[in-house]
């Protein structure tokens, strides 16, 4: 009997899982294979070429290196406070001793026993605290950045490659955190149901599509053009 009311979750929540998982793997094979085709990709040589141009000129843009690099830590470090200040109230709803799921379990499809409601928890607890893992490893990156893109350029151990892949370490860390933050919204979902799981799960493949890819015939040849010029270069 128990079987009977926990077999939607059983289904949907790894059906979920894996729609997620698999637009992410699909998503990295493309920035792998076509780079400028994806957002991230043209994000990542956009911050290349920045990071250039700032350390050429840097005796007139070092004070403009250092303001857009300490925006940059402002939003991973909001981001990183809000995974934390989430994660001290999960765990203090998990520690409690009040039930929350009494008023929900006349109005739900899906399990809702003690064990189930302690897993829903505890996933989005894991979930929130390794996206404040990621938040604070990206701040200690980009703050490197903000000292060392401040070096003379006649450097031959501070060049501006070694600073480049400094600031992607950090970009990447903080995509990966916001991503993992991103995802909790079907976990939250959960809470009502199996069914809203999957049915955000579906939405938001889509959704993140429109987000992660240049679409359009135009912006495709453009970008053609220019890897292009990258592999003649």
């Amino acid at each position: 009997m128990e079987f009977h009311k926990c077999y939607l979750d059983l289904i949907l929540i790894p059906l979920s899982f894996m729609i997620s998982i698999g637009y992410h793997i699909w998503l990295w094979h493309k920035v792998q294979a076509q780079p400028l085709l994806t957002v991230i990709g043209v994000n990542a040589h956009g911050r290349r070429v920045w990071v250039s141009t700032m350390m050429k000129d840097n005796e007139k843009k070092n004070i403009l290196a250092v303001q857009t690099i300490r925006n940059i830590i402002m939003g991973s470090t909001l981001m990183a406070t809000t995974s934390i200040l989430l994660c001290s109230g999960l765990a203090a709803v998990i520690s409690s001793t009040y039930s929350v799921k009494k008023p929900l379990n006349d109005t739900i499809y899906g399990a809702h026993g003690e064990f189930m409601v302690s897993l829903k928890y505890l996933t989005l607890l894991v979930l929130f605290l390794f996206s404040f893992m990621c938040h604070s490893l990206s701040i200690g990156f980009i703050s490197q950045v903000n000292y060392l893109i401040n070096c003379p350029q006649d450097s031959t151990v501070v060049t501006s490659t070694y600073i480049s892949e400094l600031l992607e370490k950090s970009s990447t860390l903080n995509a990966i955190g916001n991503r993992l933050f991103y995802s909790a919204l079907p976990i939250v979902l959960w809470i009502f149901g199996p069914i809203l799981v999957f049915l955000c799960s579906l939405t938001m493949v889509p959704v993140l599509y429109n987000l992660d890819f240049l679409i359009g015939d135009s912006k495709i040849r453009k970008t053609s053009e220019i890897e292009n010029e990258i592999k003649c270069s």
